[in-house]
């Protein structure tokens, strides 16, 4: 007598792994990186005569000590989160956005131009007016690449990083011919109305509005990648561009508005530059937020989720480079240097923790 075959669904579906093993393949990785990242950078640091314990200090506990450290944190946080949302949203469908840095250069001159010439209007009808203009910046900037590799299959990452130099152009024209500001001592435009700033949180030094609106984005994007029908079809797309095709999703539809997207993110993010922080649109004002940017995202593995505190914890890298290079003498590159390191050693280090949760499991 032949033995019963099982049927149930128990049966068939495979082991769901122990919460052990899920614990492991979830933390582990990032206890490593983090541990391996600082103890490289340390004999580095060590290696060039300073002292990497007093380094380390400095970094991590400069954003909490004082309220212009905090406030500098969250300042950084807002474009940081939403250059890092600019490039995993687009990055969910396979594609990837490089343009964030140029996004946000648009999306700053727009802004500041309309800033400088409404500048009489009221607040209340102004400041919508700054931020529309760098959204729709953004869009466009990031819709030329889109439209590059929706109808002509260009590749998104050479169309966008070749768009990043023209913004620079863009930025330069505006500020040295249109609305350039000669007193500034940099290329710079002249500074926006009152009615397009932002106002401030909390007492002196204050962190400006944006913070709110940066927080409402990312919400935003974590409840329609994950809770609504377009979010599963950003997913579906990226994880299987063939079956989502057969079952009637249009991917390269999706991965169009994925990176158009991403641009209106990166337009937000030159806005609000301009409306909460320099007032006016400034040659470099993009420092490195593009490398970071796509740093964050990786770390992050491309969640929405896990973005903003990734981009959070880059924060605090960040402002405690500046301080521990006028305190320690350490350079402050060096941050650089641990942040990518991190991103190495994650990526190392999900081999490892594969292999100890098959075995835990």
């Amino acid at each position: 007598m032949s033995a019963p075959v099982l049927t149930e669904p128990d049966a068939l579906a495979p082991a769901r792994p122990s919460m052990a093993a899920r614990v492991i393949r979830g933390v582990l990785p990032y206890v490593l990186a983090l541990v391996l990242a600082f103890v490289v950078a340390g004999i580095v640091i060590a290696a060039l005569g300073y002292d990497p314990i007093e380094a380390f200090r400095t970094i991590l506990t400069t954003s909490f000590k004082t309220g212009f450290g905090f406030t500098e944190t969250l300042t950084k946080w807002v474009p940081l989160t939403l250059l890092a949302l600019g490039f995993t949203i687009p990055l969910a469908v396979g594609r990837f956005n490089i343009g964030g840095e140029g996004q946000l250069l648009v999306g700053a001159t727009a802004a500041a131009g309309v800033g400088i010439v409404y500048a009489d209007l009221p607040s209340a009808v102004l400041l919508p007016m700054v931020i529309v203009a760098g959204v729709l910046a953004g869009v466009v900037w990031a819709g030329i690449a889109a439209l590059l590799m929706g109808r002509f299959h260009v590749n998104e990452i050479l169309s966008t990083v070749l768009l990043n130099f023209v913004s620079f152009q863009v930025l330069d024209y505006a500020a040295t011919e249109v609305w350039s500001d000669p007193a500034a001592g940099v290329a710079a435009t002249q500074g926006v109305g009152e009615g397009a700033e932002l106002p401030t949180i909390g007492g002196p030094p204050g962190v400006h509005a944006g913070l709110l609106l940066a927080g409402a984005v990312a919400l935003a994007t974590i409840l329609v990648t994950r809770r609504t029908s377009a979010g599963f079809e950003l997913r579906a797309a990226g994880t299987n561009p063939r079956a989502a095709a057969i079952n009637g999703i249009r991917v390269e539809r999706v991965a169009v508005i994925a990176l158009i997207v991403g641009g209106a993110l990166g337009g937000l993010a030159g806005a609000l530059e301009v409306s909460g922080v320099h007032g006016r649109a400034i040659e470099g004002m993009q420092t490195n937020f593009l490398l970071l940017g796509i740093i964050i995202g990786l770390i992050a593995r491309g969640s929405a989720v896990w973005v903003p505190v990734v981009a959070f914890g880059i924060a605090i890298l960040e402002v405690g480079a500046s301080s521990m290079q006028r305190t320690v003498g350490v350079p402050a590159e060096m941050v650089l240097i641990i942040e990518a390191l991190i991103l190495i050693f994650l990526l190392l280090s999900d081999v490892i923790a594969g292999r100890l949760a098959r075995r835990v499991a």
